[in-house]
């Protein structure tokens, strides 16, 4: 029988998985698609298709390829530098990074698009902080790329969007936007839109499918990681509600969300009841393996009241916290 020390290892083994595999899913053209026509403004009213098909440069990838933007680069994609590293700051990880091209009446404009998934709430800053140091990160990264000294013209437009999948009751369902505006304070000054437009945080708060009676981005996103749809309901919905054919690749890619999301409750259940068959139930209750729980709490979106409960363990002591 495995100790529990060894069955918590694999369990962070299993999460780690997990989160690979959403990040594999949601780098599907089709989702980063609806995602795009949703929360950046270039592509409202466009065919969600015609953006997977047309307008997503090369291929997005995540959080394998390594790029230092202090050296000479030359990425085999456009928009493949998921991570963004220099000699004189830390590194910075980006979930999913891609080059994408707007549509526009006078000229095609590149835009720098990083989609990261934020399952923990219960953070020491606020989350906006973060998601505008992600897009400043992206900008000064063209240095050397994009643009040379005194070519700032060349800059190129930077939106970070963040799925949170762990939101307080009030803010679930929700989209909020962070960008730089102009305000004349005295005068009549205008600046062209275009040279000031250069940032912009999208945070996406999710909650749950039944919650959202329309067709968007909310309802979408939320059957793709719901614990309590079936992943043959998840298919079904996805074809009829938003025509996303099941081909082989995302079908396979949605298949391993799944399965390994369910691995994860399975190995934690086993995880409590290998602790109360060790210590006794009521000592095994007490003392249920963090791992465990905070596992099921990242893979399932719970509170931590909620993983306890469906571990079968009594409400937390909070005196005792």
């Amino acid at each position: 029988m495995e100790t529990s020390f060894a069955e918590g290892i694999r369990l962070t083994d299993l999460q780690a998985q997990y989160d690979a595999a959403c990040k594999r899913l949601l780098s599907e053209k089709i989702l980063l698609a609806w995602i795009m026509r949703a929360c950046l403004e270039e592509y409202q009213g466009c065919d969600v298709n015609e953006i997977a098909e047309k307008y997503i440069e090369g291929t997005p990838e995540i959080g394998t390829a390594a790029v230092n933007p202090d050296e000479t680069n030359q990425p085999k994609i456009r928009g493949a530098n998921i991570e963004d590293k220099t000699m004189t700051e830390g590194t910075v990880f980006f979930d999913i990074r891609f080059f994408a091209i707007a549509p526009s009446s006078n000229e095609l404009i590149r835009l720098i698009v990083n989609i990261e998934a934020q399952s923990r709430q219960d953070l020491l800053y606020a989350l906006i902080r973060r998601a505008i140091f992600y897009c400043c990160r992206m900008i000064s990264s063209q240095y050397g790329t994009e643009f040379q000294t005194m070519q700032y013209q060349k800059i190129k437009k930077v939106y970070s969007v963040w799925l949170c999948f762990d939101s307080s009751e009030s803010c679930k369902n929700s989209i909020t936007k962070y960008r730089i505006t102009e305000e004349t304070v005295i005068g009549d000054v205008r600046e062209d839109k275009a040279d000031y437009d250069l940032l912009t945080v999208v945070i996406v708060r999710l909650g749950k499918a039944e919650d959202v009676d329309q067709v968007n981005i909310l309802r979408l996103l939320n059957i793709l990681f719901s614990k309590e749809i079936s992943v043959n309901e998840k298919k079904r919905l996805l074809e009829k509600d938003f025509q996303i054919p099941m081909e082989q690749t995302i079908e396979r890619r949605l298949d391993q969300v799944c399965n390994l999301s369910q691995g994860v409750l399975e190995h934690g259940i086993a995880i409590g009841r290998t602790e109360g068959k060790m210590e006794g139930i009521a000592i095994g209750e007490q003392r249920m393996s963090e791992n465990a729980i905070q596992a099921i709490v990242q893979a399932f979106h719970l509170s931590r009241e909620e993983a306890r409960a469906l571990l079968h363990l009594p409400a937390e002591d909070k005196s005792d916290v």
